[in-house]
């Protein structure tokens, strides 16, 4: 019976022990990834206890590599890759040169073969595109220019390792190797990719999209999310048997073709819960793969080769930030982000051993050194704001990285009376709007140069770089400003900004955005005066505008708005609360015994094409009209020679007798 359960028994257990573990790591302050590495290891067939069968596990892992990619192909799409290949092509090429000529030097120094060696800096060189995508979104940094330059450098080392993957059994394999076979292979490989490519930028992006349309119109809900399985782990397979690429290329195709449909934030919502498990089976099929004891015996070459994985790759890539002229910011990001090595690393390890060069130890070094790799990047990732802030104080250092990088006019010393927003996205762009044509002063901080770039061309004041890690409201003038508004993404970071800025400026009003009930809470706290939920208002506003078409009035909706409010912003407190509320809302709200009420003109009416002047309608109902809705047009501070016309809504206040008179004479 054991037998028969074996791969149900080992994906239980290991999910059981990755939660646990997940647990754990969240407890003591470790990445989760960690959690879920050491879990993998508890049921591992290395450790005591429980034997799970890791072959079983690490083909359900290569489903979260599917969904993964996946997922990064919707987000990601060829236009972000043309912007970035002036930096990620090269930096990739040269990246993979130098990595594997490193650890071919390490493996020299172990006492390896020379084929021994160009394995392991093969493995070296090539990071996981699936652990990059984990750090980058958990640090905030997936949408930003660094993000989109490391996710288009590992797309082509993804790319390269299909070139690799086929030259590897022909220059190893059994028999001579001549050129030409070399060069046949090489030609193959290069064929079936374009081939491929080229069906789904051409074909796929035109009957995938239509038949997510016509399946999302036409059937159930669970067919559509079937539907996105389907693409996501067919188009991988078709890859795979068809074109001998890896299923981790096919699914990121599949993903860029189905994120340019109108579909694709559906498609995305549905394939989340897949791509959250499965990466998350995935980290722990690693660690089901690694052999305590071996690498115990071979600690000296695990601690050398963990360090060249994490310092000598990001110190390789800093020297190429350098070469590149990337940015200062964007250099940092990549090399944390390629500081490891992952899911590719295994596979060439994997064809090295079946091509007898590398030894089971051999491999599980390199098992043990994407493991730790693995569970330390989050780390070197909390390394980039700092390391940023030293290196910008040392200004030959960062020049290197920003020769051909756009520089911004400081502000001006005596800069004083202004607003500072901080990110300049569609809320940070309202705001500033408005500000800047009330001749306000107004300073923009953002974290991404080209969205600074776009604030300076509309006649802003900016200052680059990120508000909640690096010293830059300290340059923003905050003791002499107006009101800091905090405008971007993320509670968190939203809450550290609020608490310096506070220590910076005591009696600075600071307006910011929360997305949930507690980050309300954790905001004020830190300080800030006035706190939106997006999401809270724009659900008061649909309830409003559905009250109105039902026939409720103004009066009766705004204690809704208010028990809605008072909910949504209880640590705000009363007077706060108060200061929210809308012109239009308290003037309803003192209007006691009056109310406002909208009435329709009816198509019979016998007063229709009368002016106010003729109606004379509050001598007849004892009601005023005071604003008129007519098609999508509202028109304000009526006078007497305006015509009532069939059709029209007349918002009225009065009584509520005054107003059942009025509806009388106007619905006839």
């Amino acid at each position: 019976m054991h037998g028969d359960t074996i791969l149900l028994m080992t994906f239980v257990f290991a999910l059981v022990a990755a939660f646990v573990g997940g647990i754990v790591a969240r407890a003591l302050r470790l990445p989760p990834i960690v959690g879920y590495l050491v879990g993998g290891m508890v049921v591992s067939p290395f450790t005591p206890g429980f034997i799970g069968d890791s072959d079983a596990m690490n083909q359900l892992s290569e489903v979260g590599v599917m969904f993964m990619m996946f997922s990064t192909g919707l987000h990601f799409s060829l236009k972000d890759l043309f912007e970035v290949k002036g930096i990620a092509i090269p930096g990739a090429i040269l990246q993979i040169v130098a990595g594997t000529l490193a650890g071919y030097a390490l493996a020299m120094a172990f006492g390896w073969s020379a084929e021994a060696g160009i394995m392991l800096g093969l493995s070296v060189s090539i990071a996981s595109t699936v652990v990059l995508i984990k750090n980058l979104t958990d640090a905030g940094l997936y949408q930003s220019h660094g993000g989109r330059v490391a996710t288009g450098w590992l797309i082509v080392e993804d790319l390269a390792t299909v070139v690799i993957l086929v030259v590897l059994p022909v220059l190893f394999g059994p028999g001579e190797v001549s050129g030409p076979a070399l060069a046949a292979g090489l030609a193959e490989a290069l064929a079936k990719t374009v081939i491929f490519v080229a069906l789904m930028l051409v074909v796929g992006s035109r009957v995938l999209p239509w038949l997510l349309t016509r399946i999302a119109r036409f059937c159930p809900g669970e067919l559509f999310q079937l539907a996105v399985v389907v693409i996501a782990l067919g188009t991988a397979m078709a890859a795979s048997l068809f074109f001998d690429l890896s299923v981790a290329l096919g699914a990121f195709l599949a993903g860029v073709v189905v994120g340019g449909s109108k579909l694709s934030h559906r498609v995305a919502a549905e394939a989340i819960p897949f791509k959250d498990l499965f990466s998350i089976i995935f980290f722990a099929s690693v660690g089901m793969m690694v052999n305590p004891a071996t690498l115990a015996a071979h600690l000296p070459e695990l601690v050398a080769l963990v360090a060249l994985i994490i310092v000598g790759k990001w110190l390789i890539n800093m020297v190429l930030g350098t070469v590149l002229s990337a940015g200062l910011h964007t250099s940092l990001t990549v090399a944390a982000g390629l500081a490891q090595i992952g899911e590719f690393s295994f596979i060439i390890g994997q064809t090295g051993m079946s091509l007898g060069i590398l030894s089971a130890d051999q491999y599980s070094l390199i098992l043990g050194g994407a493991v730790v790799s693995i569970a330390l990047n989050s780390f070197v990732f909390k390394g980039i704001g700092p390391i940023e802030d030293w290196m910008r104080g040392h200004k030959r250092l960062s020049g290197l990285y920003e020769r051909h990088v756009h520089h911004f006019e400081p502000p001006a010393d005596n800069l004083g009376g202004h607003v500072v927003v901080v990110g300049y996205g569609h809320a940070g762009r309202c705001v500033t709007e408005v500000v800047k044509n009330l001749d306000i002063p107004c300073l923009v901080v953002e974290r991404e140069l080209q969205v600074a770039e776009e604030a300076e061309t509309d006649g802003l004041s900016v200052l680059v770089g990120d508000a909640a890690n690096s010293e830059i409201l300290s340059h923003a003038h905050l003791d002499t400003a107006r009101v800091l508004v905090i405008a971007g993404n993320g509670d968190g970071a939203a809450e550290q900004i609020a608490r310096e800025a506070r220590e910076l400026a005591p009696n600075l009003r600071i307006v910011t955005r929360a997305e949930t009930e507690d980050g309300v809470a954790a905001l004020v706290a830190a300080g800030a005066d006035d706190v939106v939920r997006p999401e809270l208002e724009g659900g008061i506003e649909l309830m409003r505008h559905t009250m109105l078409d039902l026939g409720y009035r103004p009066k009766q909706i705004q204690d809704y708005a208010n028990d809605l409010r008072a909910s949504g912003y209880e640590a705000l407190g009363d007077g706060a609360q108060g200061k929210r509320m809308h012109a239009f809302e308290r003037l309803v709200a003192s209007l006691a015994e009056v109310d406002l009420h909208w009435i329709s003109v009816g198509e019979g009416c016998p007063l229709a094409g009368c002016t106010l002047a003729q109606l004379d309608l509050r001598a007849r109902t004892g009601a005023n009209a005071v604003a008129l809705r007519r098609g999508t047009d509202i028109e304000l501070f009526l006078d007497a020679g305006t015509v009532l016309e069939a059709g029209d809504r007349v918002g009225m206040i009065g009584t509520a007798e005054a107003l059942e008179a009025a509806e009388a004479l106007l619905s006839a």
